[in-house]
């Protein structure tokens, strides 16, 4: 009895029941919007957003507005000056990300130091998820639920042009939309991210659940899912074990999503192996 008593303690304090729900809350669009990252290789572009959005925050402080409303302004500007640059030079995709993405969380870093605020600079970057409030788990709850929402009706439009933008215009869909849809939503989820695993750790959220499924199944529609049960796991036991360890939870979880996609890498590599001896016997 003292044993389970000992394991059933993190849910007894009120920090950590919000920090399990905001944690099942933010799992399920950033692991359908990940699939999609993965798919269409934009890992860079979730970099890119995540790290983008802190001048966003730092001028909505000076100005008095809601954080939420500069960090999606920050984000979209990031995203939309990225692809204007790409598109209008000779550098490629990639390269102006890096180029963009550095040069506005230099721009939030000068803001900061330079602007006496409240905020705590760790909190941004690394999130508090410990500490959520009340107004924030409506914020992620709110955003959480129409990105999933729209990522989960939508879901064939935004795989078509993933892999064949041209089959799709030529099938009727709107493309400009459909790349502009998906900006809008990797904003809107790296805000809903902020409060739980900040702006740094939020590219983890993004990258890793939807790579580890690709390592995992064949299917799209297997993949979703499966990294939607994958990320919400990693997320619960991670913030389940970060009270044991005592530990930050954003990390932990982290850390728990590399392990897994560890794991998987490794499955594939020995099914790949096996696929190539058979093959070699039969032969």
């Amino acid at each position: 009895m003292m044993e389970l008593e000992a394991l059933l303690l993190p849910f007894r304090f009120a920090f950590m029941q919000n920090a399990f729900l905001i944690s099942m809350m933010v799992a399920v669009p950033t692991a359908l919007l990940s699939c999609f990252l993965v798919l269409k290789g934009w890992a860079l572009m979730g970099d890119a957003v995540s790290h983008a959005v802190l001048p966003g925050i730092v001028l909505a402080y000076i100005l008095g507005i809601p954080l939420i409303i500069g960090a999606f302004a920050a984000g979209m500007t990031c995203a939309l000056a990225t692809g204007y640059l790409s598109s209008n030079s000779r550098v490629k995709e990639d390269t102006v990300m890096g180029v963009v993405f550095s040069g506005m969380f230099g721009l939030g870093i000068v803001l900061y130091v330079s602007v006496e605020t409240n905020a705590h600079l760790d909190h941004i970057l690394f999130g508090n998820m410990l500490g959520v409030e009340p107004h924030e788990l409506w914020t992620a709850g709110i955003i959480s639920a129409l990105v999933a929402g729209v990522l989960v009706l939508k879901w064939r439009d935004w795989l078509l042009h993933s892999f064949d933008p041209a089959q799709a215009q030529a099938s009727g869909l709107w493309v400009n939309a459909l790349h502009y849809g998906l900006l809008t939503a990797l904003s809107l989820t790296i805000v809903a991210t902020l409060s739980a695993v900040g702006l740094i750790l939020a590219i983890g959220l993004l990258i890793a659940p939807g790579a580890i499924a690709f390592l995992l199944v064949r299917q799209f529609r297997t993949m979703l899912w499966v990294a939607v049960i994958l990320n919400m796991g990693a997320m619960l036991l991670g913030t389940y074990l970060s009270f044991f360890l005592d530990s930050a939870p954003a990390p932990t979880i982290i850390l728990i999503l590399t392990a897994l996609f560890i794991v998987a890498f490794a499955r594939r590599q020995v099914l790949t192996r096996r696929a190539s001896r058979l093959r070699v016997r039969h032969g």
